[in-house]
Parts: C-alpha cells; structure tokens; sequence
C-alpha cells in the first residue's frame, strides 16, 4: 500500500482525521512552526476498538514517569520532533494511539509513530495537565499546546500578573469573558520538555482551562478539539487586538460594569477579583 493510501485509510478514522486536520489548521495559522506545539486527545476505549485492534500491541514505550491516575486510558498523541504540516499527508508517521498499561508505568502503541518514533516531548506535561483536569470535569480530553503567535509576544510587553493579564484580554473581545470567566493562568519562564514545568502548568490547571509559557506558547484544554482549539483562537483574538492597539491611544473600551453586564446575560461567573484590578 502506497503513503498516499495508507493516509487515505487512516484518515477515514475519525480521530485521526480531527488530529489531522486541526494540527494542519494551527500550522497554517502560523501558531506550530517547524516541529513546535503538541496535542493529547483522550478517547473512550470504544471508539478505539471500532477501528483498531485494541489486544494488538505495537510496541511499548516507557513514560517520563509512572501515570497510576491514567491506568487504561486510550490517547491519540502528536510526535516529538514532528512537523505538523506533514501530520495530514502521512498520520500514522506522524500520530500516535497509546494506550496506558494497567499498572500505569508503559505506554501500550496501538497505531502509528511508525519508524520508532516517540511521542510528543512534551507528554509529562500533557499527562500531568490531563490528571488535574479531569479532576475538575470528568469530562475532559483535550489537551492542546502551541505558540499563537500574538500571545506569545503579548508576554514580552504587559505584565504577567493573572489577574491583570486576564481583565486585559478580557477587555480586548466582547466574547472573551463568556469563552475564559476563569481567567488565564500563567507560569514563569522555565525549560520546556521537563517535568517540571509539568508540575507548574499542572499546578495551574487545577484552576484555570488554559495556561501560558511566558516567551513560548500557551496550553489550552477542553472536553473536545473544538473546545480547546476555540478556547486558545479566542485568547490569541484578543492577544491581537491588544498588540494592535497598545500603542495607541484608547479612546474607549469595555467598562468593568459592562464586563458584569455579560456575565450576567450569559450565566458565567468571572474569577473573583478580576473585574477590580
């Protein structure tokens, strides 16, 4: 079977098909340069079995750690060093379905990382952010990274403070205090790829949906694709507008009473202290 195929019939799976396209959409945005950004989607073991041959084991793979909370959880994972422009021409080249074993200390390969390839760099952080929230909403499964550009440069020029940094972002969209009333949690610059940093957006995530990496990127979770790739393109909208008019004059602006005024209308409860700062 020739790539073109073997893409072809790999795109016919559901989840992949979603992993391809949107890993193609966030390249095209310009937010996944080179081999930059990951994504986890967590699925339920029966939408795996539909397609594959969940008792036929691949290969085993060893984590950064033990993931005793994620014991027989099913994922489909982006590589490490992958570039996610080739993701929809050839996934299983470039995707992952990985299950973790019962006693949570292997990852069980399903399909894919053909030629021995690895899973995203960043697992430990995906795994670590996957065991806080579904703490929060069992219904989680999504776990998305990537370096949106306009946030990403947004770090270098206000100020990292949550709350401050939120109630801007919030200011920037009408929408934004309806899609993020959590607000946004922020971590300092560290080393990415490590367990800690893992620790440190995990940490964050027990509060917040998403999290920025100060001069890097930013992590944005939910209960489907769509969810979180909105969560990130809403906070990255905002980030934009903010880069366009910072240097300008502004001449008005949503008020704090009108930040109320939609919550309210739309039934969302913002952070407290926020709307104060």
């Amino acid at each position: 079977m020739s790539t073109i195929e073997k893409s072809a019939k790999a795109l016919e799976i559901p989840f992949v098909r979603e992993m391809s396209e949107i890993t193609q959409h966030m390249w095209r945005n310009g937010w996944d340069e080179r081999n930059g950004g990951n994504v986890s989607y967590m699925l339920n073991e029966a939408e795996v079995a539909e397609y594959l041959d969940i008792n036929q084991v691949v290969r085993e793979i060893e984590p950064a750690f033990p993931v005793h909370e994620l014991a027989g959880k099913y994922f489909i994972v982006t590589g490490s060093g992958k570039y996610f422009k080739n993701v929809i021409h050839d996934p299983a080249g470039n995707l992952g379905v990985l299950r973790v074993s019962k006693d949570g200390t292997k990852l069980e390969l399903l399909w894919g990382l053909e030629n021995e390839a690895k899973p995203t760099s960043e697992l430990a952080s995906h795994f670590m952010s996957h065991i806080e929230r579904l703490k929060a909403d069992p219904n989680h499964r999504v776990v998305i990274h990537n370096h949106a550009t306009n946030v990403l440069a947004m770090t270098f020029i206000h100020d990292l403070d949550e709350a401050k940094f939120t109630k801007t972002l919030w200011e920037m969209c009408t929408e934004c205090i309806v899609v993020f009333p959590d607000g946004i949690g922020i971590i300092p610059w560290m080393v990415p790829g490590s367990s800690e940093i893992g620790r440190a957006t995990a940490e964050k995530m027990k509060e917040y949906h998403s999290v920025i990496w100060p001069q890097h990127g930013i992590f944005g979770t939910g209960t489907s694709i769509d969810e979180a790739f909105g969560l990130i393109e809403t906070i990255e909208k905002a980030a934009q507008i903010y880069m366009l008019i910072s240097h300008h004059e502004i001449k008005q602006r949503i008020t704090e009473q009108e930040l109320s005024d939609l919550a309210a209308a739309f039934g969302v409860t913002p952070r407290p202290g926020i709307l104060s700062v």
